[in-house]
């Protein structure tokens, strides 16, 4: 706006007061707090969703305006506050809590404030580790103004030290837009050369994918992906943060499903943190706020009816022989009573995955799939934590494998944890219930909460930001709701609410 239109402008404003005879407005604060609005963009916010008068709306009528610019922030800063999308079917670890957010604190605040532009300042750097995130965030929009990142072609694996010049050259172009060190150095064409290979296993670390220097199929498709996408991805992980209910003095263990880690704390300390496997992405592990109850030793699996269709059938077609020495055992339904089937007795070439009528088990053992230790923590989909035979899944980068169940690779170091302070129990005794073979149980004395939580966006040492694969799609569906129109009772509500708190002035 220019100078001579601020002068007009603030002559309107010093003649006018806002709605409801409150004192007279500040021109400047008024136009600071509709030029902050106007920016809410680099809070991961759409400004297009809070009518936010424009300047020669202020200038025609700046009393009418002022009601508008009211409403504008004070539903910008609830959603600052609280975050914009407020719940969502399957998100139980973006629970909110008002009580400790206080919202009506912060309108008080805004309708109270000398300068109410700073007020939506201090309500946007709320979420843990905004700074970073908003900072990222403003790097990826720079980026995005300057056009479609180059796309690399192909399917095949780049192996460092190949010539390739219809892929290398995207490849380089597409890391030196963001590698700065890469950008600074001899551009080496079709070859795969040293510095190429350093700028990917750079750009690896910071995915969270295997550092290896091959840019696979996984690299592949985080290369090519539109910026646009990760720029949601921190849209949407601004917005979840916001107004999170906070985690709490006691003992509680958490697992970032897209980092594949497990993390038992208590207060701001953690005591244990460890690699998982998770649920691949159609056998996703659910979002849970749960409790752990309880240990099993050296425990059977009861084969859920898909494991057992779609997993197990084809090896029990393959080799009967085999699956009976891993301890897998059939049963059947005869007569109205179970009856166990030898599985070699089968003919395996007339049993399809739509028509399975056996139930499987296999019993505890070495070969078993939950290993020697279940962690028990009931829940309606049947998820609970456990040890695995599969050992070398934990040195992949990439752990999405199971069924959606939660695989460790120290579960005697959480059974350790866990069994202090239980009478009667320490880890002797759970060596030697581990070294009987026989299934056993030991209750916790106090129940542990655990969240699976969703979080893509890590702070790394030194202030950078590690961007998980949002592996289930979550982010994407956040970013969709944000995007949603909000229901005009919610917004009806909120505006007969902040009425009653007062006016911007």
């Amino acid at each position: 706006m220019t100078t001579a239109r601020r002068t007009l402008l603030a002559a309107a404003f010093a003649a006018a007061a806002l709605p409801g005879g409150a004192r007279a407005a500040d021109p400047m604060a008024a136009l600071r707090l509709r030029d902050r609005l106007a920016r809410l963009d680099q809070d991961g916010l759409d400004p297009g969703h809070y009518a936010i008068p424009d300047a020669a709306s202020l200038l025609a009528d700046p009393a009418g305006t002022g009601a508008a610019l009211q409403r504008a922030a004070a539903a910008a800063l609830s959603d600052l506050v609280l975050g914009r999308v407020r719940e969502l079917p399957g998100r139980p670890d973006i629970r909110r809590d008002p009580a400790a957010a206080r919202p009506d604190r912060w309108l008080a605040e805004l309708a109270a404030a000398a300068d109410p532009a700073t007020v939506i300042d201090r309500a946007a750097l709320l979420p843990e580790g905004a700074p970073v995130l908003k900072a990222e965030l403003a790097r990826l929009k720079a980026l995005a103004r300057l056009g479609a990142l180059p796309v690399i072609p192909g399917e095949a694996t780049i192996e460092p030290g190949s010539t390739d010049p219809a892929r290398i050259p995207p490849l380089r172009a597409r890391l030196a837009a963001e590698d700065p060190v890469l950008a600074a150095s001899r551009d080496a064409g079709a070859l795969y050369d040293p510095a190429l290979e350093a700028a990917v296993r750079r750009w690896q670390a910071l995915q969270g994918v295997e550092v290896d220097g091959r840019v696979g199929r996984i690299s592949l498709g985080l290369l090519n992906r539109p910026v646009e996408a990760r720029i949601d991805q921190l849209r949407a992980a601004l917005d979840m943060r916001r107004g999170l209910a906070p985690g709490g003095a006691e003992r509680r263990i958490e697992v970032n499903i897209p980092d594949y880690r497990l993390a038992v704390l208590e207060g701001g300390r953690e005591l244990l943190s460890m690699a998982a496997v998770v649920g691949r992405p159609d056998r996703a592990t659910p979002m849970l706020r749960v409790r752990m109850t309880a240990i099993q030793f050296n425990p059977p699996w009861g084969v859920p009816e898909r494991n057992a269709r779609e997993d197990l059938l084809p090896r029990f077609r393959r080799d009967p022989q085999a699956m009976v020495e891993r301890g897998f055992r059939l049963f059947q339904s005869v007569g109205g009573e179970r009856v166990e089937i030898d599985p070699r007795s089968v003919d395996w070439s007339r049993v399809s995955a739509e028509r399975f009528p056996f139930v499987v088990r296999q019993d505890a053992g070495d070969a078993n799939a939950l290993g020697r230790i279940k962690f028990i923590m009931p829940n309606r989909d049947d998820i609970f934590m456990h040890d695995t035979p599969e050992r070398h899944l934990f040195r992949r980068a990439d752990r999405a494998f199971s069924s959606g169940c939660i695989r460790l690779e120290r579960p005697m170091e959480l059974m350790a944890l866990l069994l202090d302070g239980t009478p009667g129990w320490d880890m002797d005794r759970a060596q030697r219930a581990l070294d009987a073979r026989a299934t056993s149980a030991v209750m916790l004395r106090v129940p542990l909460p655990v969240s699976l939580a969703y979080r893509t966006t890590l702070p790394e040492a030194g202030g950078r930001l590690r961007l998980r694969p949002d592996i289930y799609g979550l982010d994407a569906a956040h970013a969709r709701a944000m995007a949603a129109p909000r229901d005009p009772r919610v917004a009806a509500a909120r505006d007969a609410h902040v009425a009653g708190i007062g006016r911007i002035g």
